[in-house]
Formats: structure tokens, sequence, C-alpha cells
């Protein structure tokens, strides 16, 4: 059961706590710290009044802390998109500021469908998970929040295999990561793959976006199937 210890922070007593918490959200942050006097406690609450988004609890128990292979101080993201598990070392934080903080959570927060922007960029690319299943689309045209939800809720199937990327093709930051599908935003929406391990990609063939064809095309690398068809157009190669 959480309690509140009085303090800005939910309090998790064990590791059914810790368990039934990182289960409640897609991101979530725990600071195990041994009290509210502890350094990186006052940053983490100010950072989480920032990052609304992801709820964040404390952790005192030292016991559960072993669970988790924590044996000091930390302030640990999860997330359920590649089952990860992210530490800041307070040991090892010398200078902590809830700015730092702030920027920890935004470029770590990797939902199961993930806006692509120069923030969560850098931890797309950091996962594990090398290979990302990407929507394509003009935020605002009709059928956008539609495909965002019905790819989200496919991308829970593919957890520790693909990472769900959405990339407006409405903004002009993003007109270099569409030039690499050789796509133009008028050609949009489209889904697409791209396998960070051999550096190539694919494009889901012109048609209906639904969850049938959207998971065969996912089925088909998996079966390795898609290494013998024809990848999306060539162009120079640009950094996503």
């Amino acid at each position: 059961m959480c309690v509140s210890l009085n303090s800005a922070l939910p309090g998790l007593n064990n590791t059914k706590d810790v368990e039934a918490f990182i289960d409640s959200a897609e991101v979530v942050v725990i600071g195990f710290l041994e009290g509210e006097e502890s350094y990186g406690y006052k940053e983490l609450v100010e950072a989480v009044k920032q990052v609304s988004s992801v709820p964040a609890a404390i952790c005192s128990v030292k016991e559960v802390w072993a669970e988790y292979n924590l044996s000091s101080d930390a302030i640990t993201l999860f997330r359920k998109a590649d089952n990860h598990q992210e530490n800041i070392d307070l040991s090892e934080a010398k200078d902590l500021k809830a700015d730092g903080l702030v920027n920890f959570i935004s470029v770590n927060e990797i939902r199961y469908i993930t806006e692509y922007s120069q923030v969560t960029a850098v931890g797309l690319f950091n996962s594990e998970v090398k290979t990302h299943l990407l929507l394509l689309a003009n935020r605002g045209s009709k059928d956008f929040v539609e495909l965002k939800e019905r790819l989200g809720a496919l991308a829970p199937e593919y957890t520790g295999k693909f990472l769900f990327v959405l990339l407006n093709g409405a903004l002009k930051s993003n007109l270099k990561p569409l030039e690499y599908f050789g796509l133009k935003p008028k050609d949009l929406p489209r889904v697409g793959i791209y396998d960070g391990n051999s550096d190539t990609k694919w494009l889901l063939p012109e048609g209906e976006i639904s969850t049938e064809r959207v998971r065969e095309f996912c089925e088909s690398f998996l079966r390795g199937e898609l290494k013998g068809m024809k990848e999306a157009e060539e162009k120079p190669k640009t950094e996503l």
C-alpha cells in the first residue's frame, strides 16, 4: 500500500507496492531514498512538478532496493515500452539540479508510441531495442489521432521487439527523416520500419493502415521476410 509519509511524494513500503506502482503507468519515476532529507529528494519533487505526465514516488525501504540491483540512493525511471530501468546513482551525481532531472525524465520518457523530437530521439536511439515501427503522419490531418491510438494499442504486443514512433510530418524539423524514407508531407500517412542494427528501412505499401496490415508488417520483419523485399527508396543517408 502507498502511504504519503506526509511528503510531496507517495511512499512505497515493499516490493509489491513498487511493482504495482511501476505497472500503473507506461513510465514512472521512483526515488530510492532514505527520506525527505536525502540528497536528491527536493530536486525530484521540483522536477516532477514540471513533468506532470510521469508519476513519481519514493521508496525508503533498503531491503526493496536490492530487488532492483540498487545498493545506494538512486532516482530510477521505469518504462514499459522496452522493459527498461534507467538509474541515476546519487553517489556519483555531485551537482544534481531539478532541471537536470527534468531532462533525464524527458529524454527517457519512451512510451508505447513516442512522438519523435530532438529530445526523445536521444532515448529512442539509446534503447537496447534498435528496431522502430514508424507512423509517419501529419498532425491535424483527419486520421492522425485515430492512427496514433490504433498503433499505440498494437505496440504492447511488440514490447522488446519494436519501439513504436510517431513522426509528425507537418513539422519542418522532421523533413529530413521523411526524406530518409523518400517521402514528403503530402505522401502521408505511411508506416515504415527502421532497423538500427543494419541501418535499413522499409515502407509498408500504400493502402489502409489497419491493425492487421501493420501487425503482419511487423511479423514479416521478425520472420526475416522483409530482408528480400525492396527497401524504402534510397536517399543520401540522413541522421534521424
